[in-house]
């Protein structure tokens, strides 16, 4: 009989079943295995059953690593659903996606206590170290689970949103069970493989890192924070813990190779690397290749709202050209174009919008069902009965082999160093500063660069500095080009086209 899981917590169990002395995660050189995890989870969940409903949000903010995943799967365990409360962003950013959460408790730590008293003002503030103390309760346990559906809430993630509100992406169980599985067989992962964690756990590409080893049983190795301003100490750390599998951002594999860091010294062990957020430039992705010329690379691709990713594109080392293609889907999932009359693109090389669907598809944003139901629609190719689509809002087009390729976006939301930011938020913080008259921002995808053109009294840095306490700093621009005024077109709005050839020219 084949068993269908139903619980990202079944991953979790089955491991600590194989492998209970096996190590489930590596954070600053102290292990946790399987079973010491599974157990510490147990014991979180057990205490937040005392505290909240099931199917209800539970924040987490500290630094990512052990802790913070037995936060997770301590709310999982309580029948909740996380959501990561990354300590690095600033106050005001946090506070905002606070407010469209309204999370009635957050685990902190206690390093992070003050940041949580401020964040989340009257509200309940359990600390991990307590929590992991408790004595776990195995009937309310299996209370809750008994309860439990493959449709409930498994995390939220926070993206930027176009009218300056953080949108909450809802994940359910389902949809990253079906896509572990999936994403696991096509690349190989097994209980085998030791996983370089480089993402901040808000950030999806860190679900693959997770997931990846809680369904195969592999390990996870959390990499240092500080050693991503330290390429040779970065490369001295993914050899010394013979990492086999990377699965980063583009723009961290291109901090190693923008220092000739493989220069001094070649992670051999490494079999896999993955990469997705944004375009991989050619220089740098041939530098990896050389270095590792036996080693799996893979371009993803996919928006946060379909769990991680829809579609991939093995690298062929020797044939390859670039811009590389982002590929074809994964097996259970429908990726296809719309033109702008909501008709099916099937010919080559004709531009449309990519949309999605299958069962890794979010059930929409949190506390927004206005902005759900603009993103989350009907297949107008379908009038026959519900079958719910994504629309990315990102453009692309087939070639001749059936793989499609990303131009663009439809609107102003871009990426840029890894991250999906709406340009509309970059530009009201810009405006909420005293003495900004008007701004615009612009991105130049051949050069991955975020311009901010502006007239005000402010100079750079103080501006800079002031944008720091309202945005995380990847969505701050790279650019800033100070105006006497901001070209217009006819009609009296800001003349995008004229400013982007300005940047072009450049």
């Amino acid at each position: 009989m084949i068993t269908k899981l139903l619980n990202v917590l079944e991953m979790l169990e089955s491991s600590a079943e194989r492998l209970p002395q096996k190590n489930a995660v590596r954070d600053n050189g102290v292990s946790c295995t399987y079973c010491e995890l599974v157990s510490k989870s147990r014991a979180v969940g057990s205490a937040l059953s005392r505290f909240t409903a099931t199917k209800r949000p539970v924040a987490v903010l500290m630094e990512k690593g052990t802790p913070a995943l037995t936060a997770f799967f301590g709310a999982v365990y309580a029948g909740c659903f996380y959501v990561f409360f990354n300590p690095a962003l600033p106050t005001s950013r946090l506070k905002k996606m606070e407010e469209v959460l309204g999370a009635s408790l957050v685990i902190t730590d206690k390093a992070h206590f003050e940041i949580a008293s401020n964040v989340f003002e009257n509200k309940e503030i359990l600390f991990i170290e307590e929590l992991v103390q408790q004595a776990p309760n195995q009937a309310v346990l299996e209370q809750i689970r008994a309860a439990a559906t493959d449709t409930d809430p498994l995390y939220i993630n926070f993206t930027s949103g176009s009218t300056g509100t953080p949108k909450g992406v809802i994940i359910n169980h389902r949809s990253v069970i079906d896509f572990i599985c999936v994403f696991t067989k096509t690349f190989h992962i097994s209980q085998n493989d030791v996983i370089a964690n480089q993402a901040p756990f808000d950030f999806d590409v860190s679900v693959k890192d997770i997931y990846s080893c809680l369904y195969t049983g592999a390990e996870l190795v959390i990499v240092p924070k500080a050693l991503f301003s330290q390429p040779a100490q970065l490369l001295d750390f993914l050899c010394d813990n013979e990492i086999t599998t990377m699965i980063w951002a583009v723009s961290a594999l291109c901090l190693i190779t923008t220092f000739h860091a493989l220069d001094y010294r070649v992670p051999e062990t490494v079999n896999k690397i993955l990469f997705s957020g944004e375009v991989m430039p050619e220089k740098h992705l041939k530098q990896w290749i050389k270095a590792l010329p036996n080693t799996l690379f893979v371009n993803l691709y996919g928006p946060t709202e379909i769990t991680c990713n829809c579609t991939y594109h093995i690298v062929k080392n020797d044939t390859d050209t670039f811009p590389l293609p982002i590929g074809i889907a994964f097996e259970n999932e429908n990726v296809f174009l719309l033109d702008a009359h909501n008709n099916a693109i099937l010919e080559s090389g004709v531009t449309g919008e990519i949309c999605v669907s299958g069962t890794a598809l979010s059930p929409g944003y949190y506390n927004a069902a206005e902005q759900t139901a603009k993103a989350f629609v009907q297949n107008p190719l379908n009038p026959y009965y519900p079958e719910i689509i994504y629309r990315t809002g990102d453009l692309g087009y087939f070639d001749e082999k059936g793989e499609m390729y990303f131009c663009g976006r439809k609107d102003f939301q871009i990426k840029y160093r890894g991250h999906r930011i709406e340009l509309e938020e970059v530009e009201n913080a810009i405006h909420s500063v005293e003495g900004m008259k008007r701004c615009c921002c612009i991105f130049d995808e051949a050069k991955s660069k975020l311009y901010c053109f502006y007239v005000g009294s402010m100079e750079k840095r103080e501006l800079v500095e002031l944008l720091k306490q309202q945005l995380p700093e990847f969505m701050i621009p790279g650019a800033f080009r100070k105006l006497e005024e901001l070209p217009l077109t006819k009609n009296g709005k800001i003349d995008r086209k004229q400013l982007k050839e300005r940047v072009i020219k450049k």
